[in-house]
């Protein structure tokens, strides 16, 4: 992602300008520890890849790419999700892991940044045949695993049952050795966390909620006084009934959707939802509790023709799936993939704030077009760190042997994001840099912080 890239070496170079950051370098010392730095945070440690040899059920053996990068431990073990999906590549697994590096240092979490990925499509396979995949994942990795080495966790194709598979084979490798803590995001009877699957849903609906509920509301003043277009973006917000549109319905948009319509604070319709195979769409309000039991009964699908909406028992019109993108609505979350805003399509986007639920759903291109037209971003480093706080959670849960209620974990979830949002946000509306370079300025302030004081820029 060169975008990743140079925000990285944009914001690395406004910390140095200030002299009050790191202020023993000097000069020459502060070029040289500029040009270090840059080198540190734009490559992983690790990259890590194997061929999977899987036996499949007919006989046929196959060899399946998968990878595990490794890109920072500066604060802590690496940590990061294992994607299962066609796409996978190494290249994007190294982003991500280094988008995890950043994400974490943002939110104050004890990890580093790592990221995995399986080159397949999980439903062209059963359920031994993931089963065995899963395990092999471990096995071929398993040396670099390990609670206070790195620790895996769900992602795009993965999810509690991936994760039971695969800690229940570290355990086998592992005899006698702690392996709770191996993986997160594991089924609660599994030593996994309650609240773990809503989490990043949850958080991102959240960071929305937060920002114009509380923030937006109660600087009202202030930021009407600015000159800031993304203060009169957010400010204009406010004052109506919003019209949200969810992109991608699988465990976090799906959740996060379900938090707007259940939402006190701010006055929401989510009028259309998009999965894989049909966008669905009602001016007046779609019926989200309806569409989520339809989907858990259905294979996590949205009902694609007349027959099931009258079995779902909501109304709804049935739309091609990419037109959701650019449908008439104030705000867009988007919650599938990566690079769903591109060159294309961002002159057709008409959303004057959107949120990334997904990772780097939007293209560099595109990401500074929509800025230039004050399109309030809320950045993925922000909005869809849910996950890994609460699996910081369930990794702490584990270690004690303690666990929490589901009410404890969604307050400190809330808490935590709280104390990110309260840190960020007034430097955001009050200086001319967009919401994600101000994310990003503060990660590499701590991560160049820690990296200076542990000696290694030398």
């Amino acid at each position: 992602m060169q975008r990743q890239q140079s925000i990285i070496e944009e914001s690395l170079k406004a910390v140095m300008e200030d002299e009050e950051f790191l202020p023993d370098l000097k000069a020459q010392t502060r070029d040289q520890a500029y040009k270090s730095l840059v080198a540190l945070l734009s490559t992983p440690n690790h990259i890590h890849k194997s061929f999977l040899r899987v036996a499949l059920e007919n006989g046929t053996i196959v060899r399946i790419p998968a990878f595990r990068v490794q890109h920072s431990d500066t604060v802590g073990p690496y940590k990061g999700g294992i994607r299962f999906h066609h796409s996978v590549n190494d290249e994007e697994v190294a982003n991500l892991a280094k988008l995890m590096t950043l994400k974490n240092a943002l939110h104050e979490l004890p990890f580093g940044g790592g990221k995995g990925g399986v080159v397949i499509n999980p439903k062209e396979y059963t359920v031994k045949e993931l089963n065995l995949i899963c395990k092999k994942y471990v096995q071929y990795f398993n040396d670099i695993l390990g609670p206070d080495k790195d620790i895996p966790a769900p992602d795009v194709g993965t999810g509690e049952r991936e994760m039971d598979w695969m800690m229940g084979e570290f355990k086998n490798i592992h005899p006698g050795e702690p392996y709770r803590n191996s993986f997160t995001g594991k089924s609660v009877v599994n030593g996994g966390s309650l609240g773990r699957r809503e989490a990043t849903g949850k958080g991102v609906y959240f960071t929305f909620r937060y920002m114009m509920h509380n923030f937006v509301k109660e600087n009202k003043k202030w930021l009407g006084d600015t000159e800031n277009i993304f203060a009169h973006a957010a400010l204009d917000h406010v004052e109506k009934k919003s019209k949200i549109a969810v992109q991608g319905f699988g465990n976090l948009g799906s959740v996060a959707a379900l938090e707007a319509y259940q939402c006190n604070y701010l006055q929401n319709k989510v009028v259309a939802v998009s999965d894989a195979n049909v966008m669905l769409y009602n001016e007046d309000g779609l019926d989200i509790p309806a569409l989520v039991k339809f989907t858990e009964d259905h294979d996590g699908e949205l009902p694609k023709n007349e027959e099931e909406l009258v079995e779902c028992e909501s109304k709804a019109e049935i739309k091609n799936r990419d037109d959701l993108l650019e449908m008439d609505v104030d705000v867009l979350i988007l919650a599938a993939l990566e690079d769903q805003i591109h060159e294309d399509n961002m002159e057709d986007i008409k959303a004057k704030i959107i949120v990334e639920g997904a990772n780097g759903p939007i293209t560099e291109k595109a990401d500074t077009y929509l800025a230039d037209k004050g399109v309030l971003i809320i950045p993925d480093i922000l909005a869809n760190a849910g996950g890994v706080i609460v699996s910081y959670y369930e990794w702490v849960q584990g270690r004690e042997a303690q666990f929490l209620t589901e009410e404890e974990v969604f307050k400190r979830l809330y808490d935590k994001m709280k104390v990110t949002m309260d840190t960020i946000l007034p430097q955001f509306f009050g200086d001319p840099f967009p919401l994600r370079q101000n994310c990003y300025i503060h990660s590499v302030m701590k991560l160049s912080t820690i990296m200076y004081r542990q000696g290694k820029l030398y």
